[in-house]
């Protein structure tokens, strides 16, 4: 369960009060070792999480790995632009699921895919709720769910500028 933790470790390995944390500006996370391996913390301004691997490859399976903390962001996304538009054209949907999968496959199997080498990234998202809609009603939240922001991001061009200190 997210939670708020009262003081954590810095990079040089200082603790660092819960105002740090609450110093940290919208939309900016910090992300601290928790130990040795592969145990994170995961700050944003008024939450704390862990994120870890698997116990087979090393870690101590206390959190998400991180292609799961991407897919549960995916998911969350696509589920709550599901429930805006369903809430603004009055549809009748409730308990919208979002279950999604990742999987690298090789590019060459993949028919649709504009690389032919190496290997392609491939999410698979299915989306579950309640509710007598109609062809075009379910067809227009299918494409809907394409419009949340995360989902268009991982679709667009991003640039991942790295800095040190």
């Amino acid at each position: 369960m997210p939670r708020r933790k009262q003081e954590f470790t810095n990079d040089e390995g200082q603790t660092v009060a819960a105002d740090t944390q609450a110093r940290l500006g919208d939309g900016e996370v910090l992300v601290t070792e928790e130990n040795e391996q592969f145990l994170r913390g995961l700050y944003s301004r008024d939450h704390y999480l862990q994120a870890d691997e698997p116990r087979g490859n090393g870690g101590t399976d206390l959190g998400p790995d991180p292609y799961e903390l991407l897919l549960m962001s995916l998911g969350a996304c696509t589920s709550m632009t599901l429930r805006l538009y369903a809430g603004r054209k009055n549809l009748p949907v409730k308990n919208i699921e979002v279950r999604l999968r990742h999987e690298r496959i090789h590019a060459r199997d993949c028919e649709d895919c504009e690389s032919t080498e190496g290997y392609v990234s491939r999410i698979e998202r299915r989306i579950r709720y309640q509710g007598t809609l109609s062809a075009e009603q379910h067809s227009r939240l299918m494409e809907i769910a394409d419009k949340c922001p995360v989902h268009k991001t991982l679709k667009g061009e991003i640039q991942i500028v790295t800095s040190s200190g």
